[in-house]
């Protein structure tokens, strides 16, 4: 499947924003926001034009594609699937992309990024109902579990994630114990801690 693959603290830069796509060093004064908190590029520095209307549909759109991985067709996808099913399209566009496999990894805190998440599910550390799943957009439901598989439980990268991110938390959807997750419930757009306004997106993909 197709991803993403250069520099990602170019990302950040050019959303204004930390987007947190480098796990834990994220926290610490090494992250490019710190540093060069202008927008990449030869003209980088000059003053930002200030955006409107379109331009600002656009750059959240993007901000929300990068967050949480996923390119331009696969994300149309989603919007279309969020504007078929009951509910606010804007939440419930979050609510389809907050409950990929990846994501539910890097929340439950078996990840230090969605991208490392990403990887670990493609090598199939993980279960959805004690059953293998490698399918990083995988949606979960209400009442699943996702736990690390018996043999990936000493894997160095996912104990040194888990312990990277202990003071974390959980998002009150989802519950942990050990090396076990579950889906409590649909998470609310309170409980999607995310600076982003859906709506726009929503008024770019009506036009």
């Amino acid at each position: 499947m197709a991803r993403y693959s250069g520099p990602v603290c170019r990302l950040c830069r050019r959303e204004g924003m930390k987007l947190f796509l480098k796990g834990e060093r994220c926290y610490t004064e090494k992250c490019a926001i710190e540093k060069r908190n202008f927008p990449p590029g030869q003209h980088g520095k000059r003053r930002a034009a200030k955006l409107l209307g379109y331009g600002l549909q656009l750059r959240e759109k993007q901000r929300v594609k990068r967050i949480y991985g996923v390119l331009e067709d696969q994300f149309r996808l989603y919007f279309q699937t969020a504007e078929r099913l009951r509910g606010i399209t804007g939440v419930v566009l979050l609510q389809l992309l907050e409950r990929r496999l990846d994501n539910v990894v890097y929340r439950l805190g078996f990840a230090t990024s969605r991208a490392q998440a990403r990887q670990l599910v493609r090598h199939a550390h993980f279960a959805v109902n004690n059953r293998k799943v490698n399918i990083p957009s995988y949606i979960v439901k209400p009442g699943d579990t996702v736990s690390v598989r018996e043999r990936s439980q000493k894997s160095t990268a996912i104990q040194h994630a888990a312990e990277e991110v202990k003071g974390r938390g959980v998002p009150e959807w989802l519950q942990v114990e050990g090396w076990t997750g579950r889906v409590v419930s649909l998470p609310t757009r309170e409980q999607i801690n995310l600076p982003v306004q859906e709506q726009l997106i929503v008024e770019l993909y009506s036009k």
